[in-house]
């Protein structure tokens, strides 16, 4: 109660139309920015921060607020219409919202977007006004065997969901933690996979790994067969969401935010596992009933994911806020902000400056809000980029792409990388290689590399120590059955085409009986 009656106050300090006036033009300016191609919520923060220069921090919180998310929505929006995920937590919302967009459900897809984000980071950020104390103290202190544990389980379930081949999920897998090894040694300072190249000895930006693997390989697949098929317009659709599409959504926009905002509140955990695993999830439970449109466009497959990410956004403000730990890159510009503003995120932070805490909560609040007022209704606007000409449209991909991958260094060798994987996910597709388990593998490999030197570090090179905590014991028996079922199940049922023999069999003895 002591906690409500806070954020009663901060409530109070930002509800002025000034400050209202600041939101919407926050949420305006990161939507309209997250979402051209290639440009996630991080950037759009980055390049929006001078926007704030001059305010009071009250208006900034608030107008950080409405970047924040509409950043995030915009990333989402990309991710639908284009098949170009903003930052690595929209990849799963590419692989069904694309699929709704070419069925001409596009504003159903955005529309369930943000309606779950709008849930999930209320929810989201609730949990952190009345939990972030004990969430706290609980994620510090995880230690790095269950840290690895978690990223073994994301790859496992990842890459043995998606594609009939296994054997393509893995090779896609180890692409990914082969390019996550490119750049120094930070323990022996020695560089991996640079080949003489200095601008290398720096790992590879994921940004410029993901706008090249979506963003050109999908240009470069489109622009090669676009003789092949004659140009049309994909269908819009309807607007808004049915009884239907609401009635299936509820239950992923709840089972995402309850992946997303213990996952974001650790540190380093991130939103990519929480959508990866929302994706699992949502799919396993439609095969069950019988209903699994996933692989053409199931509703499902973007509602789930939007919610952990946006509950996962919300979760980072638990480390943020009382460890000074930022977990995300957007947390990280956020930090940024903070600090120019004097504040320094801590422990004693809720105590030293709780004015300010509980303004920067209440403007969360306010921001997710407008943005689901102001976005929901432009849902039909966004969804009719899909009404540009192919050729435009890869076009100002390509452009938007390419400055994209320029602004996170400003490094023009960015640009021959930005080509070079362009390539290989253009032969991706070609050989049909699922992209996401090589995103996978470059966002995690590092991390995972970090977390077992960690471990290794404290036991002496002991390899038990990967199994020393029991969340990482639960963790492994979970891998080991998502790896031994498949395989029993193999075994026991028999495969269609030896039923198919053996019904030909019996089909030619009752023949011959006769």
């Amino acid at each position: 109660m002591d906690n409500l009656g806070l954020l009663v106050d901060g409530f109070g300090a930002v509800l002025t139309p000034q400050n209202l006036l600041f939101a919407a033009i926050g949420v305006f300016l990161g939507t309209f920015v997250g979402v051209l191609p290639g440009i996630g919520p991080a950037m759009a923060v980055a390049l929006l921060l001078p926007v704030t220069y001059g305010l009071d921090p009250i208006p900034a919180f608030i107008m950080f607020a409405g970047i924040y998310y509409g950043g995030m929505y915009g990333g989402s929006t990309t991710a639908i219409l284009l098949n170009t995920p903003g930052e690595s937590a929209s990849v799963m919302t590419a692989l069904e919202g694309n699929l709704m967009a070419k069925a001409g459900r596009a504003s159903q897809a955005l529309a369930t977007a943000a309606i779950g984000s709008f849930i999930a980071g209320t929810i989201g950020t609730l949990l952190v006004v009345f939990f972030a104390p004990a969430l706290a103290s609980v994620a510090n202190e995880l230690g790095a065997p269950s840290y690895f544990a978690l990223m073994v389980l994301a790859m496992v379930m990842v890459t043995s969901v998606l594609g009939g081949s296994w054997l393509r999920g893995f090779v896609s897998l180890f692409l990914g933690l082969t390019i996550g090894l490119v750049g120094l040694d930070l323990n022996t300072g020695q560089t991996r996979l640079s080949f003489d190249q200095p601008l290398l000895a720096e790992r590879i930006d994921v940004v410029v790994v993901a706008v090249a693997i979506f963003a050109l390989g999908e240009a470069f697949w489109v622009a090669a067969h676009l003789r092949r098929s004659p140009l049309h317009v994909i269908p819009v659709g309807q607007p808004w969401m049915s009884g239907a599409d609401l009635r299936r959504s509820w239950g992923p926009w709840l089972r995402g935010t309850a992946y997303g905002f213990p996952f974001g509140a650790l540190p380093a955990g991130g939103a990519e596992i929480p959508t990866f695993l929302s994706y699992v999830t949502e799919k396993k439970l439609a095969g069950r009933r019988g209903q699994d449109e996933f692989g053409r466009g199931a509703i499902e497959g973007v509602a789930g994911p939007e919610a952990a990410n946006n509950a996962s956004a919300a979760g980072t403000f638990v480390p943020l806020l009382a460890l000074g730990l930022p977990v995300t890159a957007t947390s990280a510009v956020m930090l940024a902000a903070l600090q120019g503003y004097g504040i320094q995120p801590g422990p004693t932070l809720m105590t030293d400056q709780p004015e300010l805490v509980w303004a920067l909560l209440a403007s969360l609040l306010i921001g997710n809000a407008l943005l689901l007022v102001l976005n929901l209704p432009l849902a039909p606007v966004w969804a009719k980029l899909l009404r540009i000409p192919r050729p435009q449209l890869y076009a100002g991909i390509l452009f938007f792409a390419t400055l994209g991958a320029y602004a996170s260094n400003l490094q023009a060798f960015d640009l021959l990388l930005l080509l070079v994987l362009g390539l290989l996910g253009l032969m991706m597709r070609r050989f049909a290689l699922p992209v996401l388990p090589l995103i996978l593998g470059v966002i995690l490999g590092p991390l995972m590399e970090f977390r077992l030197r960690e471990a290794m570090a404290i036991s002496g090179g002991d390899v038990a120590a990967l199994w020393s905590e029991p969340l990482a014991v639960v963790i492994y028996v979970i891998v080991a059955l998502v790896v031994i079922t498949p395989i029993v199940v193999r075994s026991v049922r028999p495969a269609p085409a030896a039923v198919a023999e053996d019904l030909d069999t019996s089909v030619d003895d009752e023949e011959k009986v006769r």
